[in-house]
């Protein structure tokens, strides 16, 4: 696919509410064309991507292209009530943009309040002969993810249980399980396992993405070193893992060489149960899939070994630390013109009491959106100096005028992890440790550039941009609880650009229904 010519890609998306039983236990779902994952897309960069969402749901939708730079098109960019307003129900809406400048794996999903949560999801592979990553045989998308039986305004609301779940504010929702590639195992509701049969002595890439709604997941293959080679669509120098944690919306590039024993193996998704704040009896905490070559494509690993991984041999490398991504051909991030400090809370909101919703807060500011608009189609804040502002108390908006390096000093204030993410760009994660920032040294000679990293628990991270990029960019914890209790801010960068858009008119007319 990769030497193909420049060219435009169709896809038709139909997104009903469905049953289904990705684990063995039968839910209320939200797909796409019937499927969970979704359809995968795949382009090369240079390509022009269409896709005619119709929308047969009883609520509005929308479908974030996640990781993409949207450059000139961020009303594509699918971010409910911030670059669009949703779909309406029985109408349908055409995202229509290249992929200019972005090559490696990340994924799609619906971006209006918890829908993707219910399987609004897929992948998303550019290709790209530039990319600069060793040379391997095969591609193979695994999509992990952690599953709730339950339906998401569901859990929504019992999330904002008055007091908190088991008594304890802010407590997320403990999943059920999880899938891989839409398959999962709960107890004995299941004993199928998403399995895939390759050829012996070749090279896989195997592209792995966190399409999940809470925790991490860490991956693994039994007896197989794993190779690190691509990071959120960022190329990085090799290097050996045992295993591969993710979090929520990351992407990791790893290469599988099936050079040991002709057999089939166990491939791992594992739920990071430090993430868990109470106890949820059953919870299916690792979920299995089937990796085999070299044997017949019913061959089964030794069901023995399912609760008792072998262990790699003595000497092999251990779990991926985040430190050790170096991108290739990295180099200093371009010192900061505009400096924003944000703090990261969850509390209830000033005067509130223990019956109101426990929420999250961008400095004073708990994100709500917006209603019958988008800040793209109103010009939110537009009008406003260089800067950071509160906007209707529920809007944090940083305007930026002129392209400038924007440093991010973030404080999380919060006993939790956010996987922060933000749309049209990448960032470069200057440094962070424990503790509130205050004035820590950070290296900047070749930090990791990437749109999805974590800020830990009671800890300050930096990251740097080059705001050049037109549009309204939401930059959010990924974590779905969290981001509907309100962990959202915008930047609003260069609008008298991006009040040049050439909005189609029936998106502004969708705004009405």
């Amino acid at each position: 696919m990769v030497n193909e010519p420049v060219t435009t890609r169709y896809y038709n998306f139909v997104v009903d509410e469905l049953s289904g039983a990705p684990d063995g236990v039968e839910k209320r779902m939200l797909v796409v064309n019937g499927l969970f994952p979704g359809p995968t897309i795949e382009a090369n960069t240079g390509d022009r991507i269409i896709v005619n969402v119709t929308n047969n749901m009883v609520n509005a939708t929308t479908v974030h292209w996640h990781g993409l730079y949207q450059n000139g098109t961020n009303y594509y960019d699918g971010s409910d009530a911030v670059t669009q307003c949703g779909i309406p129900p029985g109408e349908w809406m055409l995202y229509n943009f290249t992929v200019d400048d972005y090559m490696g794996s990340t994924w799609w999903h619906a971006h209006t309040e918890t829908q993707y949560t219910d399987g609004i999801v897929g992948a998303l592979i550019v290709h790209s002969k530039e990319e600069d990553v060793p040379t391997y045989d095969e591609d193979l998308v695994l999509q992990l993810s952690d599953l709730y039986h339950g339906f998401s305004p569901d859990i929504l609301e019992y999330y904002f249980t008055p007091g908190g779940i088991d008594g304890t504010p802010g407590n997320e929702p403990v999943p059920d399980g999880g899938t891989i590639n839409g398959v999962g195992q709960y107890g004995s509701y299941n004993s199928s396992f998403f399995n895939v049969t390759l050829e012996p002595n070749k090279t896989y890439r195997l592209r792995l993405v966190n399409t999940g709604s809470f925790v991490a997941m860490d991956f693994s293959v039994d007896n197989h070193v794993l190779t690190v080679i691509e990071a959120d669509g960022t190329a990085v120098e090799p290097f050996q893992v045992s295993s591969v944690s993710l979090a929520v919306a990351q992407r990791y590039s790893v290469l599988l060489t099936t050079n040991q024993t002709a057999d089939a193996y166990w491939m791992r998704a594992a739920l990071d149960q430090t993430a868990f704040t109470y106890n949820n009896p059953g919870v299916q905490v690792e979920i299995r899939g089937v990796v085999r070559y070299g044997v017949n494509d019913d061959a089964m690993p030794d069901i023995a070994l399912l609760d008792n991984p072998p262990n790699l041999p003595s000497g092999s490398p251990g779990s991926m630390d985040t430190s050790q991504l170096v991108p290739v051909g990295g180099g200093p991030a371009p010192e900061p013109d505009l400096n924003v400090y944000f703090e990261i809370s969850m509390q209830y909101p000033d005067g509130a009491d223990y019956y109101s919703h426990y929420l999250a807060f961008i400095n004073s500011t708990s994100w709500a959106p917006l209603n019958g608009t988008s800040s793209l189609f109103s010009h939110l804040g537009s009008h406003t100096p260089t800067g950071s502002a509160d906007i209707d108390n529920s809007q944090l908006l940083t305007t930026i005028n002129e392209i400038s390096t924007v440093e991010l000093i973030i404080d999380n204030l919060d006993d939790g992890d956010h996987p922060f993410h933000l749309h049209g760009y990448k960032f470069w994660v200057l440094g962070g440790g424990s503790g509130r920032y205050q004035g820590q040294s950070v290296n900047n000679t070749a930090p990791m550039l990437r749109d999805t990293t974590v800020i830990p628990e009671y800890s300050w991270v930096i990251l740097r941009f080059v705001a050049d990029n037109p549009g309204y960019w939401p930059f959010h914890c990924h974590i779905q609880w969290h981001m509907a209790a309100g962990m959202l801010f915008q930047f609003n960068v260069l609008p008298s650009k991006s009040a040049e858009f050439d909005i189609p008119q029936y998106m502004i007319d969708q705004c009405s229904r």
